[in-house]
């Protein structure tokens, strides 16, 4: 008969042995949840990309619309954009965050108005005075020159490994400099100008002035198509340091959904003070239903709210490359298929306008009866 400590042993290793196992499959559970996450991350992430190019690509319309309109100002639509944004998120945030507001503090507020001043005031706002001062052509080649300026700002900070001695490495920087590259060339061709909208609604005398890339031969005086470049390039280097910054931020407090709304309304007041500061007239303030409207909404909650998720999620799984790379890819692919699709257009017309000639020449030729 087991005398009562053998028992106990006994008991005890078996305890232990339960509670191995346990562990064993707690770890497998949870390694297969990691890669059902990775599965899932490599499918919807360059989704998620194609997402925020496109709200950027209306945006990019809308707000030209209401700048060359004179419907409003810059900062106006800045302020009205990121509150809107705010608004849109908030309810995520609260329900899927709850407990996130508990870990904030004097280092997490310090990183959100960092990240809202390089996110919203200084990379939107010079955006949009860019664009007031050009146009949406011309302005939308400069994000083309986002990824580059990010990977090199990266590489500085050491936010990103450059390895060059390596195989992988050297296609890293080939591929950067090959993407954006094809992408300027694509974009930065010159052909026949297509009014994509009624010019009514630019309320300007001169629709050329207003939709026709900058150059040598436009209508726009030559130190405004300056300026609106160096705010542009200003513009640029801001959404480099900010994906940088968006990456230290998801370090210090990993929230998607507060860390948009709090870098919103951060953003928001910012640009609400230097607003005040450049706009002497308080109607300029006023929303009403129009154009304006219709940029704010938008903006403010496709590309601020969601945007703003869209890519934070991207950099925390896959650093603050991957967001400008793969935009600047889409850039490419929608370029250049617009280019191919232009130019068949452009081959047609000319082949009906022979076509239509050849026969006025027939009808001419033939004698009177």
């Amino acid at each position: 008969m087991a005398s009562p400590a053998r028992t106990g042993e006994a008991a005890v290793v078996v305890v232990g042995v339960a509670e191995q196992e346990a562990a064993v499959v707690e770890q497998q559970r949870e390694e297969e949840e990691q890669a059902a996450a990775v599965g899932a991350a490599a499918v919807l992430l360059p989704v998620g990309m194609v997402m925020v190019q496109v709200f950027t690509a209306v945006t990019l319309l809308l707000s030209e619309l209401a700048l060359c309109a004179g419907a409003a100002r810059p900062l106006v639509l800045l302020v009205y954009r990121n509150l809107v944004g705010a608004a849109a998120v908030a309810p995520l945030a609260v329900l899927f965050e709850r407990g996130m507001m508990k870990k904030m503090n004097a280092v997490v507020c310090g990183w959100i108005s960092i990240n809202a001043t390089f996110g919203v005031l200084l990379a939107t706002g010079m955006y949009y005075y860019g664009l007031r001062d050009t146009n949406a052509a011309y302005s939308a080649n400069f994000l083309n020159l986002i990824p580059i300026v990010t990977f090199i700002i990266a590489v500085i900070f050491r936010a990103e490994k450059l390895a060059i001695a390596s195989c992988a490495g050297k296609m890293k920087v080939l591929g950067t400099v090959l993407s954006v590259s094809g992408t300027m060339v694509v974009s930065l061709f010159r052909g026949q100008l297509l009014h994509l909208w009624p010019t009514h609604l630019l309320r300007l005398g001169s629709h050329a002035a207003a939709v026709a890339p900058p150059s040598s031969s436009s209508s726009s005086p030559a130190g405004t198509t300056i300026s609106g470049t160096l705010l542009l390039c200003g513009s640029c280097l801001s959404y480099a340091l900010w994906f940088i910054v968006q990456a230290k931020l998801a370090k210090v407090f990993p929230s998607k959904y507060w860390a948009t709304v709090l870098t919103c309304l951060s953003g928001s007041l910012q640009a609400l003070v230097a607003g005040v500061l450049t706009t002497g007239d308080w109607s300029e303030w006023k929303l009403s239903w129009d154009l304006r409207l219709l940029a704010v909404a938008y903006s403010g909650v496709f590309n601020t709210g969601i945007t703003f998720v869209l890519i934070s999620w991207a950099i925390t799984h896959r650093g603050p490359i991957y967001p400008s790379i793969v935009i600047g890819a889409l850039l490419i692919i929608v370029g250049l298929y617009a280019f191919l699709w232009g130019k068949g257009q452009e081959l047609q017309l000319k082949a009906a306008g022979v076509k239509q000639e050849r026969h006025k020449a027939a009808g001419d030729d033939d004698p009177e009866i």
